[in-house]
């Protein structure tokens, strides 16, 4: 039971509430609208201090929610626009908090991954995908998730996801190359074996031929025989990124894999640092208990009697007391505890 005067305060608390992030929202969205190449330091810098003045998750929310609505739309999008969005996000990732490129990341991923399985018959999942590729482009993330991406893409094989597949390749393909060369080849070699067990009607379709020359140009780093791809925009975009970023040298790109993405509600986000858990346990009681039972080898009745005396009460306490007992060097303990 909440007393009537409380309840009062908390309704108008959640007014003012309201208007604040209404006014957040209008400023916000003002800022987007006036995006551009020429003014991209100032509005990069009149965000970072709205981003100073009010709490990160209203900022993040909003800037997200913002984003969303003017690049994930049915028809496609300008590439030119979808670069200035996404290093908009880059900058503020780099110079405020890599939870920001981290929250629209995990809002772009989750959208695309449910638009993908809706079969919807807009553009959507192309601009979602835009999106995710520039976030790469400009590194907010690595290219483990667009592997993870393609992969997806490649297992499922039909004709909308190999029309990804290009939009992709063209996107990031020799920037993926130059990061892991070993991981496209891979990826070009089971793509080349889903297309020969292909069904004969997507068999016949010039499209996969185009796929494979596409992909086969990649590995043999032959630009000239991708229609349409110039890496000038990206490049030029880049040079201004680095001139915006007050970087301090450390890591910011965000090493998560799509698994980890989609599941973030259930198991956490341990991409961000300080992330506050407060879901369900993360592994569940049936796992729990075989990961107690650690195999600790012939340990003599003496060390088990000291480990009590100690009070280590659980099996992994005790195999870690009597693995520092037993080893002979630090070599040796480190080589058990691993085990």
């Amino acid at each position: 039971y909440v007393p009537p005067q409380i309840r009062k305060a908390q309704e108008t608390l959640d007014d003012k509430k309201r208007e604040e992030l209404g006014r957040l929202k209008k400023m916000v969205n003002g800022l987007i609208n006036r995006l551009s190449e020429p003014n991209l330091s100032s509005i990069s810098g009149q965000m970072e201090d709205l981003y100073m003045a009010n709490s990160r998750k209203d900022m993040n929310e909003t800037l997200t929610d913002t984003l969303m609505n003017a690049c994930v739309t049915a028809v496609a999008m300008p590439a030119r626009l979808m670069m200035e969005h996404v290093l908009l996000v880059s900058i503020l990732h780099h110079n405020v908090g890599i939870e920001v490129g981290a929250h629209f990341l995990e809002a772009v991923v989750k959208k695309f991954d449910e638009i993908c399985k809706s079969d919807a018959e807009g553009k959507e999942c192309e601009n979602l995908l835009a999106l995710i590729a520039h976030l790469y482009n400009f590194h907010v993330v690595h290219s483990l998730l667009i592997f993870d991406i393609l992969k997806k893409l490649v297992s499922t094989f039909t004709e909308k996801e190999i029309e990804l597949i290009l939009f992709l390749l063209k996107n990031v393909g020799f920037s993926l190359r130059k990061d892991d060369a070993l991981a496209l080849k891979e990826l070009i070699t089971e793509a080349q074996r889903k297309a020969n067990t292909a069904d004969k009607k997507l068999q016949d379709q010039t499209r996969i031929r185009f796929m494979l020359e596409t992909m086969l140009a990649l590995r043999n780093n032959d630009m000239r025989k991708i229609p349409g791809y110039g890496p000038e925009p990206v490049e030029k975009l880049r040079k201004l990124q680095r001139t915006l970023i007050h970087s301090s040298g450390k890591e910011t790109q965000l090493r998560v894999s799509l698994e980890s993405l989609l599941s973030a509600d259930q198991v956490g986000r341990w991409w961000i640092v300080g992330s506050s858990w407060s879901g369900a346990p993360m592994i569940n009681d049936t796992n729990n208990k075989t990961q107690q039972k650690l195999h600790i080898g012939k340990v003599s009745s003496k060390i088990m009697e000291l480990a009590r005396k100690q009070r280590m009460n659980t099996d992994i306490r005790r195999s870690i007391f009597c693995v520092l007992m037993t080893s002979e060097d630090f070599l040796d303990a480190f080589e058990k505890l691993l085990k």
